[in-house]
């Protein structure tokens, strides 16, 4: 049963949801499923802009009949080769054989790759960055964006409409309720910490391409975004738009403290907590997660959200305590830049944790450590208690100093 939403008179969703998928590429989890977009244009030309996963192929398939309703396809355009927008290409392209496919030379080097027994090239329109062309009664320019977030990624400006067919960029995680417009949504409440998530995890490395590109569609009158992923922006498209430039700047969101904590047996975790408790007093905001039992994604959206991160760490084998390791490894993967570190250890006989700590953020682009590393014995007492007010005094100073 097919299941589509008109955005404009000539403009159609046909994606699908499929909300039982629990890790988005296999790493990151998901709360609430995944949604794919397709969209269809019918005005004096059929065009679809992208396929979908195979997850949602039965209903996208539905969705496309549904739509052409007998006719011709006349043209598919490929922003993005990633498998969850591009696994059924080859059996949309075999199904309409008198389609020609638009993309760029990189996206065709893909589909070979993708689809080694099919040879697709005799039906394609090549197109360069900046490129024009007529698609029925509308104009499109072609945008590329390389690395957001992968290097064929283009992007689609319907001139005729303001419509910008944005391929992976101003997307989110999560499955679609209801409307498929973000302005059906609470922004703050229900949708940013999600493409937050999205974001950091499978964009975050690649800032200044995003910001880039940002750039590239300043001047373009964008009246409605569709990304590959999430809702359709309609109204407020300043609000996501503002998202991506300061998540692609590096900008923190808040000046105030994410606090990691590395925990075995919770002498390391109520340091953690009495840290919290020291900030809120100065009136500074914090927020504390556990790395062995929080999904990597969510810590690195909180480092991208927050200007300081205080990370606890127990001693593991002589070194770090392997959760810990592991997430402050992704946020070097991720790009993290411009952030503001502190350190708290613990180790009964032979505390390691700090120094391993201290090579790492070293290892970070234009980061820094402010206060002295707080040496825990097992469990805290007195002086402990007392280097982390004098910590929390530090990490006060040098946000207040920032604002």
């Amino acid at each position: 049963m097919y299941n589509i939403r008109k955005l404009t008179d000539d403009l159609t969703w046909i994606g699908g949801s499929d909300r039982k998928i629990q890790k988005f590429e296999s790493v990151y989890k998901l709360n609430s499923g995944m949604n794919y977009n397709s969209y269809f244009l019918d005005a004096g030309a059929t065009v679809l802009f992208d396929t979908v996963d195979r997850e949602v192929a039965d209903v996208f398939f539905e969705n496309l009949a549904f739509c052409l309703n007998g006719r011709k396809l006349d043209y598919i355009v490929v922003h993005h080769m990633e498998p969850d927008h591009s696994a059924t290409l080859a059996s949309v392209l075999d199904a309409n054989s008198e389609a020609k496919i638009i993309l760029n030379a990189k996206t065709l080097q893909f589909i070979s790759q993708f689809f080694r027994d099919k040879d697709y090239s005799s039906r394609t329109i090549v197109v360069k960055d900046g490129d024009e062309m007529e698609l029925g009664s509308h104009r499109f320019k072609f945008i590329f964006a390389p690395m957001v977030h992968w290097p064929e990624v283009m992007m689609s400006f319907d001139e005729t409409e303001g419509t910008l067919f944005s391929a992976d960029a101003f997307g989110s995680y999560g499955a679609t309720n209801g409307s498929i417009f973000a302005d059906g949504k609470d922004f703050e409440a229900d949708l940013l910490n999600e493409a937050r998530r999205y974001y950091t995890n499978i964009v975050g490395k690649y800032g200044m391409q995003t910001t880039a590109v940002i750039n590239k569609t300043a001047s373009l009158d964008i009246r409605m975004i569709c990304p590959l992923h999430s809702y359709v922006w309609r109204k407020d498209i300043d609000k996501i738009i503002g998202c991506y430039k300061t998540w692609g700047s590096y900008t923190p969101e808040v000046k105030g403290v994410f606090i990691l904590a590395g925990s075995i047996y919770g002498h390391t975790a109520n340091a953690a907590e009495v840290l919290m408790t020291e900030l809120d007093k100065r009136g500074i905001e914090a927020a504390i997660l556990d790395a062995s039992s929080t999904d990597i994604s969510d810590v690195i959206a909180m480092a991208f959200k927050y200007s300081n991160i205080a990370i606890c760490s127990s001693t593991y084998n002589n070194g770090i305590y392997s959760p810990v390791e592991h997430a402050v490894t992704e946020l070097a993967a991720h790009g993290l830049t411009g952030r503001t570190f502190s350190v708290i250890e613990n180790g009964t006989w032979a505390p390691a944790s700090g120094k391993g700590l201290l090579a790492h953020i070293e290892g970070l682009k234009n980061c820094k450590v402010i206060g002295q590393t707080v040496t825990i014995r097992s469990s805290g007492d007195d002086d402990t208690r007392q280097s982390i007010e004098a910590l929390a005094e530090e990490i006060e100073k040098d946000i207040k100093n920032n604002i």
